[in-house]
């Protein structure tokens, strides 16, 4: 078979990581894929700079002389941003190329037109390195666990997050001051918005979402909330309870739809995704017939997603002489086998809470408090009271409750936060136990 020829749109650390692999492991890559795979061309910002990478290949500021070059086998999107990435890669597909992507966002956002346009074209769509990484969850959702229905995913997607997190827990360190230290490690952007914020988990989520319950891509359906507004205060009575707290993803099918939900999630010491720390990611999958598996590693860095790139382009290279109808679907299912389910808003969820609230210091407010929970039928699990410090009238107190409808817990935090022993603004992270 004739060698494969890829043309990068972008060189940047994913693009130098994706070249450095096919150049230092061409041979094991070949016997793999059962021909040549060399990158010819790249499109760059500054040519200068990627010249100083060293690598043999052709260099542009023009897009065309990639997407339109009828040598080229295999367009490999690693510029990301939303534009000008989609027109890319939509006119590589209308050109008939295979495409390869790391860019979580466009798939999210615009990957409902991507497959329509690349199923009429016959092409295929390859995007592993766009969710955690170097982690293959993806192929192992598509692949290895096609005999499943597949009951939740919850993870760990965002290392960002996660680094701030694990350094709040064991410095007791505050939030402003770990993510400026991840922003001078280059772990955060110099906007952290996407991290900080759930937004680049919520992508990812999106993607995880549809491949495990064959729905469409429906970024905009995901509940996404952040972490910014985690205290040193919340991770360590979290902590006295038993609980670490955790940026997690967590996508849910119920029978009345589908939960997918980014947000500061309380999870047992116990789970193995408690233990998740730095900027690691890991994917909790949760199968009818397996049970649960979990997926472990880098989910960011050169050579991690590179490594996720490379197999994308294997696997490309391996299905070429396939007929169309005969590859693995881009979403895991059949196309014509994707189904519109709903998916929940916030206020259906079920979920367990921990709440934080100063309170004032005087008898009968603790009875105050659970007459309100009393009233909107939700069940105390656990209650720790920090007396006042230096004679003042205000304590802290922290409940856990059982598992209960997100619209219930709506209702009355609307009461608590009225209630005139609460002073303040009532703080809630909601648990997940993960059994």
């Amino acid at each position: 078979m004739r060698p494969i020829k890829v043309g990068l749109l972008g060189l940047g650390t994913v693009g130098v990581g994706t070249v450095k692999i096919l150049r230092d492991n061409a041979t094991e890559i070949s016997r793999r894929a059962g021909c040549e795979i060399m990158v010819t061309h790249a499109v760059v910002r500054n040519i200068d700079k990627a010249k100083a990478q060293g690598f043999d290949i052709e260099l542009s500021t023009d897009a065309s002389t990639v997407i339109d070059n009828p040598e080229i086998d295999v367009v490999c999107e690693v510029m990301g941003g939303e534009e000008p990435a989609k027109g890319y890669i939509l006119q590589a597909i209308a050109n008939g190329k295979h495409v390869v992507t790391a860019n979580k966002a466009l798939i999210a956002i615009h990957g409902n037109e991507i497959f329509s346009l690349a199923q009429d074209k016959g092409v295929m769509v390859a995007f592993e390195a766009a969710v955690a990484g170097g982690i293959p969850v993806i192929k192992a959702i598509r692949e290895g666990l096609a005999a499943n229905r597949i009951q939740s995913v919850a993870g760990i997607i965002n290392g960002t997050g996660n680094f701030i997190m694990t350094e709040m827990r064991d410095k007791g360190r505050a939030f402003a001051d770990v993510l400026a230290e991840a922003q001078a490690l280059g772990y955060a952007e110099a906007d952290p918005t996407f991290d900080v914020e759930g937004i680049d988990a919520a992508h990812k989520l999106t993607i995880l979402s549809s491949i495990a319950f064959g729905i469409p891509l429906k970024f905009e359906a995901v509940y996404t909330e952040g972490i910014s507004k985690v205290s040193s205060d919340d991770v360590q009575y979290a902590s006295e309870l038993g609980y670490n707290i955790k940026h997690l993803g967590i996508a849910r099918k119920t029978q009345r739809g589908i939960e997918m939900r980014v947000h500061p999630t309380l999870v047992p010491k116990r789970r193995l995704l408690a233990n998740v720390d730095g900027v690691m990611n890991a994917v909790l999958v949760q199968g009818d017939a397996v049970g649960p598996t979990i997926h472990y590693g880098a989910g960011a860095g050169e050579m991690p997603t590179g490594s996720s790139v490379v197999a994308d382009i294997v696997d490309v290279a391996r299905t070429l002489t396939a007929d169309p109808e005969n590859r693995v679907p881009h979403l895991a299912f059949q196309a014509d086998q994707i189904e519109p389910l709903p998916v929940l808003a916030s206020h259906d969820f079920e979920t367990g809470y921990f709440l934080r609230m100063q309170v004032e210091d005087r008898p009968g407010v603790l009875a105050d408090i659970t007459a309100i929970f009393g009233k909107h039928e939700i069940s105390i699990e656990a209650v720790i009271q920090k007396e006042p410090e230096d004679h003042e009238s205000v304590a802290t107190l922290i409940l856990l409750t059982r598992e209960i409808n997100e619209g219930a817990m709506n209702d009355a935090l609307t009461a608590l936060n009225g209630a005139p022993s609460v002073v303040g603004e009532v703080s809630r992270i909601r648990v997940e136990t993960l059994a």
